[in-house]
């Protein structure tokens, strides 16, 4: 953005008179810069770059009116309130607002006593909504969490497929602008199609958050580890992420029984409870929130200083969203993935309870074993998540996680690869992991003997390691891109052509592990 356009100027005194802030950043000049051009954009900036301000402020240049469209009630009433504070008139309509709040609402509108209108995608298409539109000018439309539109991101919601319905029912196309904060080649492109922008402006700002901290944790007594963690971080603010309600039960039981306040957030609470709750979280005055997915859409609490998983997400897309609620202030914070095998188990049946369709289940189950691979990866955490998203900026080392920081040394674990890969290669692709690893340990079970599995060369090769050990390095070949697992249900482990130079002893294979601690 330059400062002899007028446009410009007009934007950056808005920032700093009315927002505070002396200068953009990260992406936001440019996103802002082509709205008042007057190109539709796509706009993939992560969590805390800003993204709201990108809409806010051309709103307040544009002559008529900006729709900005959201699936977040609490979101939507958060930044009404704050705009507010600031002078600007905004309002919103969604599914709490009472009969006599709409029509208030709706009469203003039409009389133009507003700039913005935040309001939910269900509501575009009522009567009330779309008569009111048809007499007013609608300069611009900002889709807040467009990757909802797509089928394969993490929080599809049908409505958003209505957008673009809506848009050209209006009586003159405005601009449009796309937002998200986390979005795949695949969802782009998916945002791009469904809303049908025109020739748009796409921007992806760096994905890499440099203050963060990445770490995972395989194999603690999550219980323990929890504690130990609080108590070493007392009194500072932080999020802990539980797969289930149950989990989130349990763990706020934990810490209070322990003497550490904190406060909870479920689907499955009161709503009155769900809002106060988040209310002292964000107030400081409970500083632990234990809590599933459905908190911290929209929340902005600057100062988290750690987001404990206490269990597995469903998605990278999902872990780098949540984890991402750390350290908005850019201050140094730290995000532990807690894994352990059974997380998988747990996943794996929340997924077919709530997702019906064969294509997306299976698209699911391949999102979740990249959560898998990204736990058990001997690779930069950073960029990997950098690579997931497609981000073009590369290192093979970030200094700021877990691996990159890890004082393990490089073992030469060759041979229980080619023994691990003989195995995959002699069971021709029909087993998955489990099975692979009880036939490498030698256990006797029913099945094994049926299928006279036990009569394998590789039967028992590995008898001396544990069980565990030997399904952890199952998950490590399979992270490595040593090993494949086929779509569905039931995935099974086949051999990759990376494997191939491994068997005949061609290529090594190193895994960071823990040095002998040497005999007094």
């Amino acid at each position: 953005m330059t400062l002899h356009d007028d446009k410009a100027r007009q934007a950056l005194k808005i920032l700093q008179n009315i927002f505070g802030y002396p200068s953009f950043r990260g992406g936001q000049a440019k996103v802002i810069s082509n709205l008042l051009n007057l190109k539709d954009t796509l706009a993939i900036m992560p969590t805390g770059a800003g993204k709201s301000l990108c809409y806010q402020i051309p709103a307040q240049i544009f002559t008529g009116i900006t729709i900005v469209i959201s699936p977040l009630i609490a979101l939507m009433k958060d930044q009404v309130d704050a705009l507010w504070e600031y002078g600007i008139p905004v309002t919103y309509i969604n599914s709490s607002l009472r009969k006599k709040e709409l029509n208030e609402r709706l009469q203003g509108i039409a009389g133009g006593r507003y700039k913005l209108i935040y309001v939910a995608p269900e509501r575009l298409e009522t009567d009330g909504f779309s008569q009111i539109l048809s007499g007013v000018e609608v300069d611009f439309i900002a889709v807040d969490e467009a990757h909802c539109v797509s089928q394969w991101g993490h929080d599809f919601r049908p409505s958003y497929r209505r957008i673009a319905a809506f848009i050209k029912s209006l009586p003159k196309r405005p601009l449009v602008g796309a937002f998200t904060a986390t979005a795949t080649r695949e969802i782009k492109d998916d945002i791009i199609k469904l809303l049908e922008l025109k020739d748009p402006q796409v921007i992806v700002t760096g994905f890499d958050r440099k203050n963060l901290h990445y770490s995972v944790l395989r194999g603690e007594d999550k219980q323990e580890f929890v504690l130990d963690y609080l108590a070493a971080h007392k009194g500072k603010p932080g999020i802990i992420y539980a797969a289930t309600r149950n989990d989130v039960e349990k763990i706020s039981e934990l810490l209070q029984e322990n003497g550490i306040p904190c406060s909870k957030y479920h689907a499955g609470m009161r709503k009155a409870e769900r809002t106060e709750n988040q209310e002292l979280f964000l107030q400081g005055e409970l500083p632990v929130m234990v809590a599933t997915n459905a908190f911290g859409m929209g929340i902005d609490k600057p100062d988290v200083r750690f987001v404990l998983h206490y269990s597995i997400p469903k998605n990278l897309e999902s872990y780098y969203q949540e984890a991402g609620r750390a350290g908005r202030n850019g201050e140094p914070a730290s995000c532990v993935l807690l894994f352990h095998p059974q997380d998988v188990i747990v996943q794996k049946y929340l997924i077919e309870q709530t997702v019906y369709s064969l294509r997306r289940k299976e698209h699911e189950l391949k999102k979740l074993q990249m959560v898998v691979d990204y736990c058990h990866t001997s690779k930069c955490l950073r960029q990997t998540l950098l690579d997931y998203f497609g981000d073009e900026e590369s290192r093979d080392y970030c200094g700021n996680c877990c691996n990159c920081l890890d004082d393990r040394i490089k073992v030469d674990v060759t041979l229980d690869a080619q023994k691990a890969l003989s195995c995959v290669y002699r069971l021709q692709g029909c087993f998955g992991a489990s099975m692979v690893a009880q036939i490498l340990k030698g256990a006797r079970t029913k099945r094994i003997l049926q299928l006279k599995l036990d009569q394998l060369s590789t039967y028992g090769l590995m008898a001396e390691k544990e069980l565990a050990e030997i399904r952890d390095f199952l998950h490590f070949l399979i992270a490595e891109g040593y090993l494949a697992l086929t779509k569905g249900k039931f995935p099974v482990v086949k051999l990759t052509r990376k494997a191939v130079g491994v068997i005949k002893g061609q290529e090594k294979v190193e895994r960071k592990m823990q040095a002998p601690k040497k005999e007094k």
